[in-house]
């Protein structure tokens, strides 16, 4: 699965970066702003979508073949970040503090069972969703859409 419901507002005109491409620059090491990514053709965002960026050699071109992008839209690079070697979406043993919280903040006890039963993925989303001084309302559809929360109750 590449999109997740949560997204279906702006993933079939890619408007927006999907939590997907946002996995995949956390991966390689490279801040993309979403004004690079306005700047780039639907067929050039598609391409980050696909492009796979698991192995350290995919890791490698991916974020060459994005960098030629924002270089070319753009005329300077993209900020380049320090790579997690660990990522807190690859552990499926602990879930981070932000992240409990802020499902606590909603009335949601994030037990370690669900979070083992998550995808890496989902844990990414969840993470990205949580963080402090971000727009945060998809957390709770997203806690729904992962069946974290029944679907019929509300926030608090």
């Amino acid at each position: 699965m590449t999109y997740f419901q949560f997204e279906a507002d702006f993933v079939e005109s890619l408007r927006c970066i999907p939590m997907f491409v946002r996995m995949k620059l956390d991966t390689c090491g490279v801040k993309l702003k979403l004004h690079h990514w306005h700047q780039f053709l639907q067929t050039e965002r598609q391409q980050l979508v696909d492009m796979p960026c698991q192995t350290p050699r995919e890791i490698q071109q991916y974020r060459q073949y994005l960098q030629n992008l924002v270089q070319q839209h753009t005329g300077s690079p993209a900020k380049e970040l320090e790579i997690d070697d660990s990522p807190a979406w690859l552990d499926p043993h602990s879930v981070p503090q932000a992240t409990a919280e802020k499902a606590q903040s909603m009335g949601v006890d994030l037990h370690p069972q669900q979070w083992l039963q998550l995808t890496p993925l989902q844990r990414f989303a969840l993470i990205k969703l949580s963080r402090k001084g971000h727009e945060n309302k998809n957390f709770y559809p997203a806690l729904q859409e992962f069946g974290l929360v029944a679907s019929s109750r509300s926030p608090i």
